[in-house]
């Protein structure tokens, strides 16, 4: 029988009773559907599955993006293309070099953000399965922007509801100093608008869409743009917006991009191995098109 269990006084919970190696029943779908719908994040832990069975899982959820964004993507250890490797290993198994572009690149995933925002149409949920954890650190934190936005001042709520940002790749690791993009890459990040506040289709409730990839704000001098980000940003991410995951071997979290902003924490990537595997399906259209009110 499956059961949800909270995690977090606003959002996040644990989902048992469930085994994924079995093929998904439209049940089971529906349930995690609107669990997502109250929870935004969900983790199911001791999910003992393959990369197979867990595209499989995956697909019965919805369509899912089949060009992740990555750089050096000829480099890629896993057997399915639409899969992401959000680990420090090398081809071979072992530690990727502390110099590696792709491990400096990898480095973004400690800022706050939510994944493909930088994508014309960008991500519904993700899920990632544990394989490997470091003994220490290396923990995933969650936001829940649906209960940011309820928090804001109603003055503030009016003035960022019609604001559209771009969004891009190369904004956010800019902000760690990486730019050693391609001409291709460079042209594959170019920047996309998405709306600042949205309206989440499962639950109704407004959301800000905030991310580190967001680099201007329409109509907006870039630093006063900037500062507004920052602003909303700090707000979004007390403590009492974020429920922090401590992995183990074998769960699986899935969040939605949607209404939740999310970030890795550092461990001794130079010492441990850490092997995650993402999957991420994609919404159902641009932001500009979806509703708000």
């Amino acid at each position: 029988m499956i059961e949800l269990r909270p995690l977090h006084p606003v959002f996040a919970a644990e989902m048992s009773g469930v085994d994924l190696r079995n093929p998904s029943s439209r049940d089971l779908l529906e349930a995690i559907d609107a669990a997502m719908d109250q929870y935004a994040v969900l983790v199911i832990r001791d999910q003992q599955i393959d990369d197979d069975q867990q595209l499989a899982f995956a697909m019965g959820l919805g369509p899912l993006e089949d060009t992740p964004a990555v750089v050096d993507a000829h480099l890629n250890r896993l057997k399915h293309r639409e899969m992401v490797d959000i680990s420090n290993l090398e081809v071979d198994g072992s530690i990727l070099a502390a110099d590696d572009r792709r491990r400096m690149f990898n480095l973004g995933n400690r800022l706050w953000h939510s994944d493909s925002s930088f994508k014309a149409t960008p991500a519904k949920y993700s899920m990632l399965h544990a394989r490997l954890v470091p003994p220490e650190g290396g923990e995933t934190e969650f936001a829940d922007m649906r209960a940011a936005w309820d928090a804001l001042p109603e003055a503030m709520q009016r003035k960022i509801e019609p604001l559209v940002c771009d969004h891009s790749l190369i904004y956010s690791r800019a902000l760690l100093g990486f730019e050693a993009f391609t001409e291709q890459e460079r042209i594959n990040f170019a920047p996309v608008p998405q709306r600042l506040v949205r309206r989440h289709q499962g639950s109704g409730r407004k959301s800000i869409y905030l991310s580190s990839h967001i680099g201007t704000i329409h109509g907006w001098p870039r630093p006063e743009a900037l500062c507004l980000i920052r602003d909303l940003t700090e707000h979004a991410t007390q403590r009492e917006f974020v429920y922090s995951h401590r992995w183990q071997v074998d769960d699986l979290v899935i969040w939605d991009n949607r209404c939740t902003m999310h970030r890795a924490r550092p461990f001794d990537d130079h010492r441990f191995k850490r092997d995650m595997r993402r999957l991420t399906l994609r919404d159902r259209a641009p932001t500009l098109e979806q509703p708000v009110s």
